[in-house]
C-alpha cells in the first residue's frame, strides 16, 4: 500500500488570473478540492512542500491527508488527482485533489516496475516495455505506489498481460486481461542474420543443382 502523505492546506477565497499569480510569486501553489459528496472549494499549498512530496513519490496520483483549517473535518484523505505544470519550465502552476472515502473504491494510475532479467535477453533477445502506468481500481488502502512484475521467466516471443500479472491483493485493472505490458522480442540483429543464413542455404543450393545439371549436360554432348 502507497503511503499517506499529511499535507497542509489553506482555504482561498481569491481567484482570478491575477490573484492567482500573487499566490504563486508568494511560494504558494493553487488547487481545488473536489468530490462526490461534497461542495468544491478552493485551496493553496506550500510550492516547496508539494514539490518535496512529488520528488519522492514514482507517481504524481498519490493519497494525501489533506490538514484544512476550518474546513469540516480537520483531515481530508485525498487523491492528487492531475497535476497541472508550465509546458516550458515544468514548474507546478495547479493540483486537483479528489476526496475520497475510505470505504469506496477509487481510480488511479500506477507506475510499473519490471524487475529480474528475462531469460529471452540472455538468448539475445531485447525486452519492450509496452506500459510504463497501468490504470487500476481498489480501496484507498490498497492503493500501491508501483506496481513490481518479475519478467525473470520472459523467454523470446513471451510476453507479460494483465491477465497473467499477478496484481496486489485488493486491486484490479481497468484494462483487458488481453492488453501486453511487455514482451521479449528478437533483436533486428537476430532476425537479419537468421534471414541471411536462410538465403545463403538457399544460394548454395541453387548453386549445386546447376553445377549437377552442367556436368551432367556436358557428359551427354560428349557421348553425341
Amino acid at each position: 500500500m502507497a503511503d499517506q502523505i499529511n499535507l497542509k492546506a489553506e482555504k482561498r477565497e481569491s481567484v482570478g488570473s491575477a490573484a492567482v499569480g500573487r499566490l504563486r510569486r508568494a511560494g504558494f501553489i493553487p488547487g481545488v478540492v473536489y468530490g462526490a459528496s461534497q461542495d468544491n472549494y478552493a485551496v493553496q499549498v506550500e510550492a516547496k512542500a508539494f514539490e518535496d512530496i512529488l520528488r519522492h513519490s514514482a507517481s504524481e496520483q498519490i493519497l494525501v491527508n489533506l490538514q484544512i483549517e476550518g474546513a469540516k473535518e480537520s483531515d481530508k484523505l485525498a487523491l492528487i488527482q492531475a497535476v497541472q505544470h508550465h509546458s516550458i519550465s515544468g514548474k507546478i502552476l495547479h493540483v486537483d485533489f479528489n476526496a475520497v472515502n475510505e470505504a469506496n473504491e477509487i481510480h488511479a494510475r500506477v507506475p510499473v516496475e519490471l524487475t529480474g532479467d528475462a531469460v529471452g535477453i540472455k538468448n539475445g533477445g531485447i525486452l519492450d516495455t509496452l506500459l510504463h502506468d497501468i490504470e487500476v481500481h481498489c480501496l484507498p488502502k490498497d492503493l500501491p505506489s508501483v506496481l513490481s512484475f518479475d519478467v525473470s521467466d520472459l523467454g523470446i516471443g513471451d510476453s507479460l498481460s494483465i491477465g497473467s500479472a499477478p496484481f496486489p491483493d485488493g486491486v484490479s485493472a481497468s484494462l483487458d486481461d488481453s492488453v501486453l505490458i511487455a514482451i521479449v522480442n528478437e533483436t533486428r540483429a537476430a532476425l537479419s542474420e537468421t534471414s541471411d543464413d536462410g538465403a545463403t542455404d538457399g544460394g548454395s543450393d541453387t548453386a549445386e543443382g546447376e553445377s549437377q545439371g552442367e556436368a551432367a549436360g556436358g557428359d551427354g554432348d560428349s557421348e553425341g
